[in-house]
């Protein structure tokens, strides 16, 4: 009985690995492989969490996964005609159907999802349709601007690029999901390497790129008192991606004086290092005397870490309780403002408002009003 079940569970296997991505996908193989067993031929719950050597709740929560994305049509219709093959003689009814290389899901990818990508684009799909339509916020949604072939929003839900976002009674609507967008920024890094070959050993590889956000950064030198324009990666820190969002007026929400503000107590709290210490300190092993006798006594350029130190607590003191939590978090630790409010008791989205307070008040204790304009 344990045999037979194992057999099963390996031809659902192979079955949802030529389906299903590997990593990254709507569904796992490994979850579609059980869901397919259970459901298609029959297995139990408890059979099957012997023949994998896991516990049967693991199994319970893999079904339920599975059985929770097949409210997406496209998937549904991708379990349905995996269900409805019979094993061991799935291969002729599979090649009837239409299914793209990868060439030529990445080639849609590069077109496609860069509609996706733009301000208010969504694509609307019809039951039973072959093909879907993008439409985006420039034309007021009065028109498609491109049309999407139900096959390769088939191969994007799979990959988790685009979700349904809202259903109607004849139409579907998917939206770019975060994946999409990290995807898109990889193929386009991609073609941008490729024309422009920077030849260095450490040139930002096209992995490294979809992680990235690059936006412009105004940078405000305290002595000069000049600004300078610089693209930056938003993506390292909360502040990076609050700059980005525009309130109710169209303005950002975060003016540059704020983010630089922020960046500042973050740039004195690194330099203080008084983040949490991982690893060994070999400080003390390496310079004789004191603990840290590498330190002048004397305040000047060589006293950072001890200048930075009162920077950081003089900063704090100047916001006082409430507002140096939040900014301390944020700013230092790059907390998420959901964590931050979750972590002292505030209501949702308060935290936003509270952190635009604290930078303002940051900016006046560091001087920066005369840039205000900017």
């Amino acid at each position: 009985m344990v045999a037979k079940t194992q057999d099963v569970l390996e031809t659902c296997t192979e079955l949802a690995c030529i389906t299903f991505p590997a990593e990254g996908g709507a569904c796992s193989p490994r979850d579609a492989a059980l869901y397919l067993a259970h459901t298609g031929e029959g297995e139990s719950i408890r059979a099957l969490a012997d023949a994998a050597g896991t516990h049967p709740s693991t199994v319970m929560r893999a079904v339920r996964r599975v059985e929770d994305r097949r409210d997406d049509p496209l998937i549904d219709q991708l379990l349905t005609d995996l269900g409805g093959e019979e094993i061991g003689a799935q291969a002729e009814p599979r090649a009837e159907r239409p299914v793209l290389s990868e060439k030529e899901v990445e080639r849609d990818a590069k077109r496609y999802l860069r509609r996706l990508s733009e301000p208010g684009s969504f694509l609307m799909i019809a039951p039973g349709a072959e093909k879907g339509g993008i439409f985006c916020a420039a034309n007021e949604h009065r028109k498609p601007i491109a049309m999407l072939p139900v096959a390769s929003a088939v191969e994007f839900v799979k990959r988790d690029w685009i979700k349904i976002s809202k259903r109607g009674k004849a139409t579907i609507i998917y939206r770019i999901t975060d994946a999409g967008r990290k995807h898109l920024r990889r193929l386009l890094s991609e073609v941008a390497q490729a024309r422009n070959p920077m030849g260095f050993a450490d040139a930002q590889t096209p992995f490294q790129a979809q992680h990235r956000l690059e936006g412009e950064r105004i940078f405000i030198d305290p002595i000069s008192e000049t600004r300078e324009t610089k693209l930056v990666n938003l993506a390292e820190s909360p502040l990076g991606w609050l700059s980005r969002r525009r309130g109710s007026d169209g303005q950002p929400f975060l003016s540059p004086v704020e983010v630089e503000a922020g960046e500042r107590l973050c740039s004195d709290f690194e330099l203080a290092n008084l983040g949490p210490q991982i690893g060994q300190d070999w400080r003390k092993f390496l310079t004789p005397g004191d603990k840290y006798s590498g330190t002048p006594k004397s305040a000047g350029p060589g006293d950072g870490a001890m200048a930075a130190r009162d920077r950081v607590s003089a900063a704090l003191g100047a916001l006082g309780m409430g507002l140096a939590d939040i900014a301390f978090r944020v700013c230092c630790f790059h907390e998420g403002l959901e964590a931050c409010e979750r972590r002292m008791g505030w209501s949702a989205r308060s935290g936003k408002v509270v952190l635009k307070i604290a930078l303002q008040r940051l900016a006046d204790h560091y001087g920066l009003e005369a840039f205000r304009d900017f």
